[in-house]
C-alpha cells in the first residue's frame, strides 16, 4: 500500500511540474504581452549592431517617402494594421507591390529596412503588416503561420482593391513570416500573385518549439509541447501542427524562392531543405554561407539581391 501511496504521489508531482512548465512555456511564447523581442534577438544568435549604420541610413530614405496606416479586419474579426508606401517610381505599364511579413516579436516597419531600399528603388510599393497580436495590430495569441496565412489573403485583397487588378503581387517573408508565405502558398491565391520569396521561414511552430527546447534548453518536448498545442486549439483556435510548411507547399502552383542562413540556429538550415524538397511549384533556393538567424539579406547584400533579381525578373 505504501509503495502505491508513494507512486501516485510521483505522478502527481511529475504531472504538475508537467503543467507548471507548459504553462510557463505558453505565456513566454505564444502570448503577446510576455513574447519579447529583446529575448527572440538573443536567441537568434545575430549581432545586429553591426549593421545599425546601414540601417539607420536606409530606414530615415524609406520614412521621407509617402506612406499612410491601413486597417483591415480579420477572419475572426481583429482589427489589423499596415503600413503603405506608394510606389516612389512611376511606370505607367506595371503595378508592383511587395506585400512583406515580418518575425516572431517583431513588427511590420522593422524587419524590412534593409530591403526598402531595394523594393522602393525599383518601382515596388510595398505593404509592411503588423502581424495578430503584434505592433498595431489586435490579437493576445500569436498566430505562428497558422492563423496569419489567413491574414495574408486581407492584405492581398487589400491591394487588389487599392491598385487595382492589374497589380503584380509578390509575398516576402521573414522567419514567422517566411513561414506564413509558405503556409499561403499551399491556398488558393489571387492570380495577381506572381511569387513568394521566403527568409528562414520554418515548417511548423510544434518542430521549431521542439528544436528551440533540444537545441538552446535542453529539455525534452514532452509534455511542454503536447500541453502547450493543447492549451493553444482551447484557446488560440489552432493547433501547432496544424498547419506545416511542408505540406502546404507540396500543393504550391506559384514559383518560391528559399533563402536560409548556413548558421541559422534558430530555426535550423535543415528545415529550408526540407520545405524545399517538398516543394511542387517552380522553385529556387539559395544558402547565405555564415548567416545567422534572419541575417542573410545584411550578410551578404549583392547575393541576396541578385538571387530576388533572377527570380523577380522570371516571375514578374
Amino acid at each position: 500500500m505504501g509503495i502505491l501511496k508513494n507512486t501516485v504521489i510521483c505522478l502527481s508531482a511529475l504531472a504538475a511540474a508537467g503543467v507548471g512548465e507548459t504553462a510557463y512555456f505558453y505565456r513566454r511564447t505564444m502570448k503577446r504581452n510576455n513574447a519579447k523581442v529583446e529575448r527572440t534577438m538573443k536567441m537568434s544568435g545575430t549581432d545586429w549592431s553591426q549593421y545599425m549604420p546601414m540601417m539607420e541610413k536606409r530606414k530615415a530614405f524609406m520614412l521621407e517617402q509617402p506612406h499612410k496606416d491601413i486597417h483591415e479586419t480579420s477572419f475572426d474579426g481583429l482589427k489589423l494594421h499596415a503600413t503603405f508606401f506608394p510606389s516612389i517610381v512611376k511606370d505607367e505599364e506595371r503595378k508592383k507591390v511587395a506585400i512583406c511579413f515580418h518575425g516572431y516579436t517583431s513588427q511590420g516597419m522593422s524587419d524590412y529596412i534593409g530591403l526598402s531600399d531595394y523594393y522602393l528603388k525599383r518601382g515596388y510599393a510595398m505593404l509592411l503588416p503588423d502581424a495578430r497580436a503584434h505592433g498595431q495590430s489586435e490579437g493576445e495569441y500569436i498566430g505562428f503561420g497558422c492563423l496569419d496565412r489567413k491574414d495574408a489573403l486581407v492584405w492581398i485583397n487589400w491591394v487588389i482593391q487599392e491598385v487595382g487588378e492589374d497589380v503584380e503581387i509578390i509575398l516576402h517573408g521573414t522567419s514567422m513570416g517566411g513561414a506564413t508565405v509558405l503556409m499561403a502558398s499551399g491556398l488558393e491565391l489571387p492570380k495577381q500573385v506572381k511569387g513568394i520569396i521566403s527568409d528562414c521561414g520554418f515548417t511548423s511552430p510544434k518542430e521549431v518549439f521542439t528544436h528551440v527546447l533540444n537545441s538552446m534548453y535542453h529539455l525534452p518536448s514532452f509534455p511542454v509541447i503536447p500541453g502547450a498545442d493543447m492549451v493553444n486549439k482551447k484557446l488560440a483556435g489552432y493547433g501547432m501542427d496544424e498547419c506545416n510548411s511542408k505540406r502546404e507547399v507540396a500543393k504550391a502552383t506559384i514559383p518560391i524562392l528559399f533563402i536560409h542562413g548556413s548558421n541559422d540556429t534558430f530555426v535550423p538550415c535543415k528545415m529550408c531543405h526540407e520545405i524545399y524538397d517538398c516543394c511542387a511549384s517552380p522553385k529556387k533556393k539559395l544558402i547565405i554561407e555564415g548567416a545567422a538567424h534572419a541575417e542573410s539579406y545584411y550578410k551578404d547584400t549583392e547575393k541576396y539581391e541578385q538571387a530576388m533579381t533572377e527570380f523577380l525578373n522570371e516571375v514578374m
